[in-house]
């Protein structure tokens, strides 16, 4: 779910057997992603998918597997989880990746600006409960490492910047884009010690 340009689509699709459906709501990505698959010693067959993660149009009980990697939030992590589950097999795998506190405790600043960011934001226990609460036995979780951030999605974003604003020098609604941007990536090298991305695996009860 979310699946971008696929880069842990096609990770997944060397792992594994079988077929993997590679959902995302813009079709430039899986476009790009379609491209990429080319010439790749797959063992899954790639099927893509233009759908909103939200209005899916599979049927109940379908799934053995629902992957899903920093994406969940854009439609939050409670309705995200349980509107999935519906599409999972009894038994069926969730393996999903969350904005999570990593302490107890955070600055004022940070977690006002996280707040306002994403008002879902919550300890790793609290993510652990709402997956409970929704049908879900947790099967494990681990936090995900600074080269993560670092070299897949911040480094790559502040390099995009560059190319983005030569385009939209004059744009204030880009100039905004990127400076909120750039705040998100200073406050996660200022207090990464108190927030990371949770990968949680869950099995439907």
């Amino acid at each position: 779910m979310g699946c971008g340009t696929g880069g842990q689509t096609l990770t997944l699709a060397k792992s594994l057997k079988g077929e993997i459906i590679a959902v995302d709501l813009f079709e430039e990505f899986l476009e790009e992603l379609n491209e990429r698959q080319r010439g790749e010693m797959l063992t899954a067959q790639i099927r893509t998918l233009s759908a909103s993660m939200d209005k899916l149009p599979f049927k109940k009980n379908e799934f053995d597997i629902i992957w899903s990697e920093g994406a969940v939030y854009n439609i939050g992590f409670k309705n995200g989880i349980s509107y999935w589950k519906e599409f999972l097999k009894p038994g069926g795998i969730l393996a999903v990746s969350e904005l999570s506190w990593t302490t107890n405790n955070r600055p004022k600043e940070l977690e006002d600006f996280w707040n306002g960011e994403y008002s879902e934001m919550d300890t790793i226990a609290g993510k652990i409960k709402v997956l409970e609460e929704a049908g879900y036995k947790v099967l494990g979780h681990f936090i995900l490492s600074d080269e993560c951030w670092l070299d897949n999605y911040y480094n790559p974003l502040l390099d995009a910047h560059k190319d983005f604003m030569e385009d939209f020098r004059q744009d204030e609604m880009a100039k905004m884009i990127v400076e909120r941007d750039r705040q998100e990536v200073n406050f996660y090298m200022q207090y990464k010690d108190y927030y990371s991305y949770g990968f949680y695996l869950a099995q439907k009860i």
